[in-house]
C-alpha cells in the first residue's frame, strides 16, 4: 500500500510500515510505570458460582477482571474533563485519525538554573521544561506540523517503563511560561513521557494543566470550548531510534465515556514525495 499526503502545499509519502507504537505495554500484576503511589493495574479471573474464567484453573475459557487508574498506571490519554467539573469524555474529545506532529528531544534544567515561573513557587532542584527550551526546539518548526507535539525527555532511560514516580523519583514538568509558549504555536495533542505535565506534589494547583486548557486558574470550569478539542498523553515511551522530526500522529482510544482512558499513539514517518 502506499499513502500520499498533500498537505501545507506539500506532497509527502506516508510510510505506514514504520509506524512506531509510543504507548508502554501494561503487564497487569507486573512490572509497570506508577505515579503518585496509585495502587498497581491488576487482573484476575471472572469467577460466577463455581465457574471460574481461567483455563489453567479448570475454567472453559479466560475472563479476566481488570482494575486500573488509567491516570497512574501507564499510557492515558486526558481531556479538559479531568480538571472541570463537567463530564468532558476523551471519547468526545478526539476526532481526528491522522494528526500532523513533531516529536522533540529536550533536557529538563534546574529550576534555579532559569527564569520562568510555576505555582507553586520552583524548589531550586525542580527539575522542568522552560519556555526557552521549547523555543530553541520549535522555533523553526511550521506551524502546520505542530497540531500535535511529541515531548521526549534525555536522558532517554529505559526505565521510563516501569518507573514508580513519586517522593523519591520526581519527574520533570511544565513552567508556566513553557506553556504559555505551546497555547502560543497552538499545540492541540500535547505528549510527554512523564506522568504528568505537573509537579507531583503541586498542593492541587494544576498549573500547566491549566494554562494548556485554558480553564482559570484554581477553578473547576467551565471549560472553553476551544478546549474540549484538545488532549494530553502522558507516560508514553519514544524509542531512541525514532529520530526527532514531523510525523502523522495515530492517538488510538477505546470509547471511554470518562476524563482519561488507556491509549495507544503511533507516530508514522513522512518524507516529501519527488515522485
Amino acid at each position: 500500500m502506499k499513502l500520499t499526503l498533500q498537505f501545507a502545499g506539500q506532497h509527502y509519502a506516508v510510510r505506514l510500515n514504520e509506524a512506531v507504537a509510543l504507548a508502554i505495554p501494561l503487564q497487569f500484576n507486573g512490572s509497570q510505570p506508577n505515579h503518585f503511589g496509585a495502587a498497581i493495574a491488576q487482573s484476575r479471573p471472572m469467577q460466577a458460582g463455581e465457574w471460574i474464567g481461567d483455563t489453567r484453573r479448570g475454567g472453559s475459557c479466560n475472563v479476566p477482571e481488570l482494575t486500573l487508574n488509567p491516570h497512574c498506571n501507564g499510557t492515558h490519554t486526558e481531556s479538559v474533563g479531568h480538571i472541570v467539573d463537567e463530564l468532558i469524555s476523551v471519547n468526545s474529545s478526539l476526532r481526528d485519525l491522522l494528526v500532523p506532529a513533531t516529536l522533540v528531544s529536550v533536557i529538563p534544567v534546574a529550576a534555579n538554573q532559569c527564569s520562568d515561573h510555576y505555582t507553586p513557587v520552583l524548589a531550586p532542584a525542580d527539575q522542568v521544561i522552560t519556555r526557552e527550551t521549547l523555543r530553541r526546539s520549535l522555533d523553526e518548526v511550521a506551524s502546520e506540523w505542530l497540531s500535535a507535539l511529541v515531548v521526549r525527555t534525555l536522558p532517554n532511560n529505559r526505565d521510563k517503563q516501569s518507573a514508580r514516580y513519586g517522593d523519591n523519583h520526581q519527574p520533570p514538568f511544565f513552567t508556566r511560561e513553557a506553556m504559555q509558549y505551546l497555547r502560543l504555536r497552538g499545540v492541540q495533542h500535547l505528549l510527554v513521557d512523564f506522568p504528568s505535565l505537573d509537579k507531583v506534589h503541586d498542593n492541587g494547583h494544576l498549573a500547566a494543566h491549566h494554562l494548556f486548557w485554558e480553564v482559570s486558574e484554581d477553578s473547576h470550569g467551565p471549560a472553553p470550548t476551544v478546549a474540549r478539542s484538545r488532549t494530553v498523553t502522558e507516560m508514553i515511551f519514544v524509542p531512541d531510534s525514532v529520530a526527532d522530526g514531523a510525523y502523522l500522529l495515530n492517538l488510538q482510544l477505546p470509547a471511554f465515556e470518562l476524563d482519561a482512558a488507556p491509549s495507544r499513539p503511533f507516530l508514522i514517518p513522512v518524507e516529501l514525495d519527488h515522485a
